[in-house]
């Protein structure tokens, strides 16, 4: 086979290519500092939601395998865990665990799955995007709050109670662009009706939108990436996320008696680069933002080499 068109070769290849057309124009400046909000508002409020519910409209709750979750999730909050015991319990060590296990499973993987295993992958994929923010972000918040509150009453002041903030994360990564229209388009999936042509085109034409502007986006965010001085603490993150976690759900799927398509979906999944989604944490509980970004960084461009490697380890096991 030649080399050019091996499947995954083939699937990658328009990924990382349309990441560079938008790092080359980020470092142009054809799409400045200013557009990229509005931009990311438009992917994230508006494509990306046309996405997920069309996809969703047409799968059957009795169909669903729910699997992938009992093996990923796990797999997922363990390395979390064991990252932040191994760096303290600070508001730094929690972001920075969090870099090393939330995957670009939406930006980077909605497109890279569909083109590389089809649309029965898909769905297996948004099974795992419909709970990622909701379970890692809320056991972020949580936990980054936890440090918070032990911080607050070292210094004397008045904590939240735990189970307010639990609720307050839950609420909030529930009520997402994200998991909103994949469950909103599970449940009109079971009315049968199907949705008619008129709606459907629409919905199309923008998820189609979707992929391309969404890697154009992660490039010019990369051509914005300060890396000088973050470059070592970088890489053990991009480590954990790009190695560690594919290798642990791997084992976790396997050790559940997941294979086949799934479980390629599900390892794929974990070995994606880290998510945009980490920084906002690092934004708001003021730490790390510039080794966040770096980590994201670092994560994006090693993942040419590393996931290509974990796509074809898979390509062979199956």
């Amino acid at each position: 086979m030649n080399f050019a068109s091996h499947p995954v070769v083939a699937s990658l290849t328009p990924v990382f290519l349309l990441i560079a057309a938008g790092y080359l124009a980020g470092r142009l400046e054809w799409i400045r500092e200013s557009a990229v909000r509005d931009l990311s508002n438009l992917v994230f409020l508006l494509l990306i939601p046309a996405l997920l519910f069309r996809t969703m409209s047409g799968v059957h709750v009795e169909t669903l395998d729910l699997s992938p979750l009992l093996a990923y999730f796990p797999a997922a909050l363990l390395l979390l865990g064991v990252s932040i015991a191994w760096r303290g319990f600070n508001r730094t060590s929690v972001v920075l665990a969090l870099g090393g296990v939330f995957s670009n499973m939406v930006m980077i993987g909605i497109t890279l799955v569909e083109l590389a295993y089809g649309k029965a992958a898909l769905v297996t994929l948004l099974t795992l995007v419909s709970v990622h923010a909701l379970i890692l972000l809320t056991v972020g918040s949580v936990v980054l709050e936890l440090v918070v509150a032990k911080e607050a009453r070292a210094g004397g002041e008045r904590a939240p109670h735990v189970l307010q903030t639990a609720w307050s994360a839950f609420k909030g990564a529930l009520i997402h662009p994200i998991p909103l229209p994949i469950i909103s388009g599970l449940l009109y999936a079971q009315t049968g009706w199907g949705l008619p042509a008129m709606v459907d085109k629409p919905l199309q034409l923008l998820g189609s939108a979707f992929g391309p502007i969404a890697l154009v986006l992660v490039g010019v965010t990369l051509a914005r990436t300060p890396l000088r001085g973050q470059l070592v603490p970088a890489l053990w993150i991009t480590l954990s996320k790009n190695l560690v976690l594919p290798l642990l759900v791997g084992l976790a799927a396997w050790g559940v008696g997941i294979s086949g398509l799934p479980l390629t979906v599900m390892v794929v999944a974990a070995a994606l680069p880290m998510g945009a989604n980490v920084f906002l944490f690092a934004q708001r509980y003021e730490v790390a933002q510039e080794l966040t970004t770096a980590a994201m960084g670092v994560s994006t461009v090693l993942a040419l080499f590393t996931l290509s490697a974990v796509m074809l380890v898979m390509a062979y096991l199956n």
